[in-house]
């Protein structure tokens, strides 16, 4: 025995009923201003009445939008995953947009091309977090002609922007090392994307790298490059960079890493080395992401507002979506250290 599927209502079920027209059932989901509202209250509870729903392909296409964020991420979904950092960014950005009613779509390089992603995203802005103007697509993305905002970037100043001092906050992780008397470091440094064609002076790797070697110069300490091991923003790209410098015959007494992932790595690794931390190893991460405080010891690192980065990037590309943002607004949010347990005076002897 077969059954029969449930016949769809369609708009010209509504209009029939309603004793109106297609257009005017139209205009009750989609421009209600264009009725009184006795009338398109009207239509909305018979088409409810009738189990009627708007098609969202059609919708999307009357309305010119789609209702949708994308989150445009230059890093692949491996890396991404990965990362705290990403994660509570991306509940900001969730938070805010599902208050307004829009949906999120993330894009990340397809087939090693981002603006490749772009191109096929039905999506109304893009939040693009760490886009650096040595991207190789950049000026494909901004052809695209989307309205954008941009986290952790100054890529595009002609678009708004959220970001913190990156610079600053690197300093002061140097500067609390410095204070406890270290003066042998490793730096553990988020690497480029592969669409990454040049050294970026705006990326966030060159401003925190920059802040450190300041901090330190004032202090009359040298930073080498060979002091700076680079890695995936993960836990295992953390424990994999340190590994290799101590395999490098490298003995820090502080590590500076620039992301709490990559520090947790740290720790890992410097366990698997038998070295105690912070008695042998002090160490600092950066972001203070929810779990640094939980793993063993408790991560010393610079707090930034990670949701709220989130949160204020849809507030401002929603303002550029519907066409509210007379001028591009360049936020810049506070970071402030917190001083947990990875963190102690340095050991009397020292090596570099």
């Amino acid at each position: 025995m077969t059954t029969s599927r449930p016949q769809r209502m369609r708009i010209a079920d509504v209009a029939q009923a309603a004793g109106v027209s297609k257009t005017a059932v139209s205009f009750a989901f989609n421009s209600p201003e264009r009725l009184n509202d006795e009338t398109a209250a009207r239509i909305r509870l018979i088409a409810d009445e009738l189990g009627y729903r708007p098609d969202p392909v059609a919708r999307m296409l009357t309305q010119g939008r789609t209702r949708t964020i994308g989150i445009l991420t230059p890093q692949p979904l491996a890396v991404v995953f990965s990362n705290p950092f990403f994660g509570e960014l991306s509940a900001g950005i969730g938070l805010a947009a599902e208050a307004a009613g829009f949906g999120v779509y993330l894009i990340s390089p397809l087939h090693g091309s981002l603006a490749q992603a772009v191109s096929r995203a039905s999506v109304d802005g893009l939040v693009a977090i760490g886009l650096s103007s040595g991207h190789s697509e950049i000026e494909q993305v901004r052809r695209t002609g989307l309205p954008i905002v941009l986290v952790d970037s100054l890529a595009m100043p002609e678009h708004s922007s959220v970001t913190i001092d990156d610079a600053a906050g690197a300093r002061a992780a140097a500067s609390h090392l410095l204070e406890l008397g270290h003066r042998s470091f490793l730096v553990i440094a988020v690497e480029p994307p592969m669409s990454l064609v040049d050294p970026s002076p705006d990326s966030v790797t060159a401003l925190r790298l920059g802040g450190y070697r300041s901090a330190l110069a004032e202090s009359g300490v040298s930073l080498l490059d060979d002091q700076v091991e680079t890695g995936s923003a993960t836990v295992a790209g953390g424990a994999a960079a340190f590994a290799r410098a101590w395999e490098r015959g490298l003995r820090p007494t502080a590590v500076l890493a620039m992301s709490d992932a990559m520090a947790i790595g740290v720790l890992r690794a410097a366990d698997d080395l038998g070295l105690r931390v912070p008695a042998d190893l002090s160490v600092i991460g950066f972001d203070d992401v929810d779990m640094a405080a939980f793993v063993n010891p408790p991560l010393t690192t610079v707090h930034q507002p990670v949701r709220q980065k989130g949160e204020d990037a849809v507030r401002l590309l929603l303002a550029a979506i519907e066409h509210r943002a007379p001028e591009h607004e360049q936020l810049r949010l506070e970071t402030h250290i917190v001083v947990r347990a990875s963190t102690g005076p340095a050991p009397h002897s020292t090596g570099r």
